[in-house]
């Protein structure tokens, strides 16, 4: 016999996408002491963000960095914690049209490129930021695309749109997506987080700026620099003995092992202390936000690291 649940002191409703990070949080298999809670997603991550910038939605929400500080400039009624469920490196999220003659980040000046949504999408700031760094990438050499990435979409009503006046930020025409448009050569590249669908599909006409983008990543980690914006490596460890295996992709063992050897015990940590990276630079240099703000002014007090830390 079961014993009697004690009433939950709080209910609480947390809004997130489904990672690896969070099923424990959808499957109920991890639980918060002395808490109801709920936790809901959408199709697409934007959707978690619109649903609680303007619904309100959620009590605690995942939301991506560059909408948590354009909204810290117009006033957000959240505080920010230093949990980051989605991190990705992001050499590989720049898609080129073989049409345009791009081989290189040089050949990016002048160029016609595509964002979903926003301009200064969170991978498009980071991918932004480390050609700036390594390559000399200047943003305001460019013209800019903004759109829906698999179907034609309005940028994202919901958050303001600041950029700098140098830069050329257009919208992309009706009835266009970035993936089509990119396919078809009417933009020269792509900074996107997900994969187009057209690179999915084997188009010849699209490829990686960096085709082989593991290496480049990899150095840029070993460097000890943070990926871009996945759970506790634990569990991927355990999974290790074929029984318990929860997926079949080929020899992700060896991919677990090779990871074990580059990355610390705790692959990625929560906390301000193992995350200070180069994100709010960024952010600031591409003229989106109007100040260089700093982590101790972006995540709440309780987090923040002692005086001589």
């Amino acid at each position: 016999m079961q014993p009697a649940r004690r009433p939950a002191d709080v209910a609480f409703t947390i809004g997130c996408f489904p990672y690896d990070t969070t099923r424990a949080l959808f499957d109920g298999s991890v639980r918060v002491a002395g808490a109801d809670v709920t936790t809901e997603t959408a199709d697409t991550l934007p959707e978690v963000f619109e649903r609680l910038i303007r619904g309100a939605e959620f009590d605690v929400a995942e939301l991506g960095l560059t909408f948590y500080l354009r909204l810290l400039e117009t006033g957000l009624p959240y505080v920010a914690l230093p949990i980051f469920p989605n991190r990705v490196f992001r050499h590989s999220c720049v898609f080129v049209s073989t049409r345009s003659g791009i081989t290189g980040p040089g050949d990016l000046v002048g160029r016609t490129i595509g964002e979903f949504g926003v301009h200064g999408q969170d991978s498009g700031v980071w991918a932004k930021g480390i050609l700036t760094d390594e390559y000399g990438f200047r943003p305001e050499r460019n013209r800019w695309v903004i759109g829906g990435l698999e179907r034609p979409a309005a940028p994202f009503g919901f958050i303001p749109h600041p950029h700098p006046e140098e830069v050329e930020v257009t919208t992309a025409p009706p009835g266009r997506s970035l993936s089509a448009m990119l396919d078809a050569g009417e933009i020269d590249a792509l900074f996107s987080a997900n994969v187009p669908q057209c690179v999915l599909d084997g188009s010849p006409h699209v490829s990686r700026l960096f085709p082989d983008f593991e290496p480049l990543e990899r150095d840029y980690h070993g460097a000890g620099r943070a990926a871009g914006r996945v759970g506790p490596a634990g569990r991927y460890r355990r999974d290790r003995r074929l029984y318990q295996v929860p997926t079949m992709v080929p020899w992700m063992n060896a991919l677990v092992e090779r990871n074990e050897r580059e990355f610390p015990e705790d692959w990625w940590p929560y906390g301000i202390a193992a995350n200070r990276a180069t994100y709010l630079r960024y952010h600031h240099e591409q003229g989106l936000s109007s100040r260089r703000w700093t982590v101790e002014d972006v995540f709440a007090p309780e987090f923040r690291e002692p005086t001589g830390a």
